[in-house]
């Protein structure tokens, strides 16, 4: 594809007059969102399932106890009214279940059952390709360097920047 027919993205919004950072925020935005694109398109197609499905299962797979409606809230960056949907439609899928949490018998824990723990483990192996398959434009040499610097911005944001402009977090 040459340059003048690419889709449009963040980054293309950026002019050389622009601040340096703001450059490379707009491009790790784009980078950013052609992967999740690809991988959305790729999970429905693919499975038929969208990506905050996938998410709310490879959440659960890293916690065999099952977890609380409210963690996986949290875990998942979502209102309890996104999970409550999600965890509706998996399980009437027979993909999760619903538990009761042995400490606060008020609470639910929600866990894969062997079938949803066999359909996300073949969903993650292809998704792992995939990512692999998006990544492999970079040596191994490369790739850590990158996650190296990454770090490093991360560990900055997190340690100097507030989420807001009181300072507060």
């Amino acid at each position: 594809m040459s340059a003048d027919t690419r889709p449009i993205d963040a980054e293309t919004r950026a002019t050389s007059d622009d601040h340096h950072a703001l450059r490379l925020w707009l491009r790790l935005y784009a980078c950013t969102s052609l992967v999740e694109s690809r991988v959305r398109r790729r999970l429905q197609s693919r499975f038929g399932t969208t990506l905050p499905r996938f998410d709310l299962m490879a959440q659960l797979d890293r916690s065999p106890q099952g977890l609380r409606m409210s963690e996986l809230s949290s875990r998942l960056m979502v209102t309890g009214g996104n999970v409550t949907g999600l965890t509706d439609n998996l399980e009437d899928e027979g993909l999760v279940v619903r538990e009761s949490d042995g400490t606060d018998r008020r609470a639910l824990r929600v866990k894969l059952t062997r079938e949803g723990r066999r359909v996300f483990r073949t969903m993650a192996a292809e998704h792992e390709r995939w990512i692999a398959e998006m990544f492999a434009g970079l040596s191994a040499r490369e790739a850590r360097s990158l996650a190296e610097r990454l770090n490093t911005l991360k560990q900055h944001i997190l340690d100097n920047v507030p989420l807001d402009e009181r300072g507060t977090e």
